[in-house]
């Protein structure tokens, strides 16, 4: 519906099709999950959530390997992926989100600046993610971070019958 919040879209279409989602969040630090559970009857949809923030969490709760945090690095598309992957199979769900990246204002690199995240979306047939790079404050760039992967989510939903992500 035009003009509706993206936590209310997200939420009919997991309900018209019939899916329950969960949530891995870092750099967000819960605001997927607080803009989904704003909307009255969530808990109809929506199972539960992980603010994975520091690595140890996303090794023993989301069952991303050592290696990949060393290789590849907490924000990498490798991460995101196997945190939504994680997160999936963790509360049961029928579709996961995760989200992570460099809020900033510190902590960048050139190869990594402030403000590059990744959101992933994991089903048991396949596994999706898409870079970001924002460029505003620590609180903007968590908000469009949010934002992203409640868009990808309707985007899934939406587009559910052919199984893809429009970008």
């Amino acid at each position: 519906m035009i003009g509706e919040p993206l936590e209310e879209t997200a939420g009919r279409l997991l309900l018209v099709r019939g899916m329950r989602v969960a949530v891995a969040e870092s750099c967000t630090g819960g605001l997927v999950m607080h803009g989904l559970t704003n909307v009255p009857g969530s808990s109809r949809y929506l199972l539960g959530g992980v603010v994975a923030y520091a690595n140890e969490a996303k090794i023993q709760i989301l069952g991303v390997p050592e290696e990949t945090l060393a290789g590849d690095g907490a924000v990498s598309a490798e991460t995101a992926c196997v945190m939504a992957e994680g997160v999936r199979r963790l509360f049961g769900a029928d579709v996961a989100l995760a989200v992570t990246g460099i809020a900033g204002p510190a902590g960048g690199t050139p190869q990594k600046p402030v403000g590059l995240t990744y959101v992933a979306l994991a089903t048991a047939q396949t596994t999706l993610w898409r870079e970001y790079r924002w460029t505003g404050s620590r609180a903007e760039n968590k908000d469009d971070s949010a934002r992203a992967a409640l868009e990808i989510l309707c985007r899934f939903l939406d587009s559910r019958i052919g199984g893809r992500v429009r970008a």
